[in-house]
């Protein structure tokens, strides 16, 4: 084993449509990593809310914890774990006889459950949205890791694209809007850590060069390379919204806003995050300039009439 390998939880953040999915597959495929094939979303809002809780070193109120947890994220605790059935009263005690009696004591203890049911040591969760409070995660878990995936905007604006009502934007302007958020919302949380805290990997690269970028990103995890990480194991389940995930690593998956956008979107998308692009190590397709008043006016009410005709469910388990 590596000597340096760590036991901490990785985190996997990134814009929407960044390949974070592709990624958690990836690495879920180590024979040390473990992470649920879905999002929890539950991290910050419990995190943030735990004195509602009250005592959690009392077994009765890790329980009310977990069946309020249950009644909220039911589909991903049911569907999303493949280590552990998650049973409120038999986990309350497991988690109670750990010794848990902190927020983060407590979900740890869950992920690591999970993770020994599958025989592995280490935890991973991706939850793309997580990028905006990475001080928060490392607070709660000190000795965590995050790991920042990042593709070309363009590219995932086209995808975004796909899933609009999902994720909320309707034109190229609110794609790039929300890309560029994204992504200098986690460079800018990866400046203020340290090296072996805070990681990050362009898509495109491991498109290119798997054996590379796998390697590099083992060696930051302290964990040993395995080849499984490149052939990781393929999506079997027919719902699945990323298709490269029951394909394996497709090269040629990139670089497909060149042929699929129009000059016009291009230049929309660029205005908006051409210098977040340049920082990132991707060449513009036209000189920068800002988009015009009018042009950004219009874009405005086209995102909101377009939200206003899809509505999205308010849903307890999105808080941010």
């Amino acid at each position: 084993m590596n000597k340096m390998t760590h036991n901490g939880p990785i985190f996997v953040v990134g814009a929407p449509r960044s390949g974070t999915t592709l990624l958690q597959r990836m690495l879920r495929s180590h024979p040390r990593i473990s992470s649920p094939t879905g999002e929890s979303h539950f991290f910050i809002p419990l995190l943030r809310d735990e004195a509602r809780y009250g005592d959690l070193s009392r077994v009765e109120n890790v329980r009310l914890l977990l069946e309020q947890m249950h009644g909220l994220w039911a589909e991903f605790l049911d569907t999303d774990f493949h280590g552990v059935r998650f049973e409120v009263d038999a986990m309350a005690r497991a988690i109670h006889a750990r010794g848990a009696t902190r927020m983060s004591d407590i979900l740890d203890a869950l992920f690591r459950i999970n993770a020994e049911g599958e025989g592995k040591t280490r935890w991973l969760d991706k939850t793309p949205y997580y990028i905006h409070h990475i001080p928060t995660l490392l607070a709660a878990y000190p000795d965590a890791q995050v790991v920042h995936i990042i593709r070309d905007g363009r590219d995932a604006a086209l995808s975004m694209l796909e899933r609009a009502a999902d994720i909320r934007v309707f034109n190229t302007d609110a794609c790039a809007r929300l890309w560029k958020r994204y992504v200098e919302s986690g460079q800018g949380a990866g400046k203020q850590l340290a090296p072996h805290q805070y990681f990050e990997l362009r898509y495109e690269d491991i498109l290119r060069e798997p054996g590379a970028s796998v390697r590099g990103l083992c060696a930051f995890l302290g964990e040993e390379f395995s080849e499984k990480v490149i052939d990781f194991q393929k999506s079997r389940d027919p719902k699945t919204k990323t298709p490269l995930l029951k394909q394996g690593l497709q090269e040629s998956n990139r670089e497909k806003w060149r042929s699929s956008m129009t000059p016009r979107q291009i230049r929309t998308f660029e205005s908006i995050a051409g210098d977040t692009l340049r920082t990132c190590g991707y060449e513009l397709a036209y000189p920068m300039r800002p988009l015009n008043l009018l042009d950004r006016s219009i874009n405005e009410i086209h995102q909101r009439v377009m939200a206003r005709l899809n509505p999205h469910p308010k849903d307890p388990r999105f808080k941010r």
